[in-house]
């Protein structure tokens, strides 16, 4: 992947549902995460590892989709999930529940072997970590630096919620939010999500407010449950032109009065230095990564 994290929206797609598939390649994600967890029953759970091989041809030839696979949890499902998943058409994996590093670790040793196996690059498949109980909230730092693996971590609100028996709001799920943010940053992966729960797609206005908070918070995409988040995450994640137009602006006027031999400047008003400098290039950097 590059400098940038270019996963603005990931949308779910229920595997087995061929309707909400081809619905899915129309929409403008980033990427389609195509779901063995929680969206598909237990007896369909062998059909839906079947058909993860060309439902994920299907979005990078057909869609142009980056394919993330959420994965299942118990290790003898989570074994043979990986084996299903790992492949040329499959970017990266969503581990949910992770407990630990030591998990992770183990998890990397799988993949590194089917990799191996499978005549692909080592390192190919990329790894997203959920925390989503207590013990791996207590784990976060050590979770978030694992293993090279790994491209970003996400809070999983629900899941959460139930293991630290506190309700689902803005409130209760701040602290662990931004603390996810702290441990991906010191670990230089991208923090995904936003303060609340993917689950609330009806209320479009409050979901774009949301994902707005997420992305001045630090994060640097989201998962996405309905076709209806996709285009809010994305416009959410990304600078506006507006804003990218002005970061160049800003550098361009602070490197003017660098060459007089000046460390700082005033810009619109505002007093520019390093760190203010370092915050643009970032507006600008992701602007290109985005075409922008």
């Amino acid at each position: 992947m590059s400098k940038v994290f270019t996963w603005r929206s990931m949308l779910f797609v229920p595997i087995v549902n061929d309707r909400f598939i081809q619905s899915a390649l129309k929409q403008p994600t980033d990427a389609i995460q195509l779901d063995l967890e929680d969206s598909i029953a237990l007896d369909q759970k062998e059909q839906a590892r079947e058909r993860v091989a060309s439902v994920a041809k299907l979005c990078r030839e057909q869609g142009g989709k980056d394919v993330i696979v959420r994965v299942n949890r118990p290790w003898r499902q989570l074994i043979r999930d990986i084996e299903a998943s790992i492949g040329p058409h499959v970017q990266a994996l969503t581990l949910p529940k992770v407990p630990n590093a030591a998990f992770v670790q183990s998890v990397a040793e799988i993949i590194d072997e089917l990799e191996t196996e499978r005549g692909m690059p080592l390192g190919t498949t990329r790894l997203i970590v959920m925390v989503e109980d207590a013990e791996g909230l207590h784990n976060m730092h050590d979770i978030a630096a694992a293993h090279p693996r790994i491209c970003g971590l996400i809070v999983g609100a629900e899941d959460l919620a139930v293991s630290l028996q506190m309700a689902v709001t803005a409130d209760t799920l701040y602290v662990p939010n931004v603390m996810a943010v702290a441990a991906c940053r010191r670990a230089g992966i991208a923090p995904i999500g936003f303060v609340g729960s993917v689950a609330d797609f009806a209320d479009r206005d409050a979901f774009q407010k949301t994902v707005e908070r997420g992305a001045a918070l630090g994060f640097e995409g989201a998962f996405c449950i309905h076709p209806a988040q996709v285009a809010i995450a994305n416009a959410a994640f990304a600078p506006s032109p507006e804003a990218v137009a002005r970061a160049r602006r800003l550098i361009a006027a602070f490197k003017e009065e660098e060459a007089k031999g000046r460390s700082a400047c005033t810009f619109e008003g505002r007093m520019v230095d390093a760190p203010v400098v370092k915050q643009a290039q970032r507006v600008v950097e992701k602007g290109e990564a985005f075409g922008i």
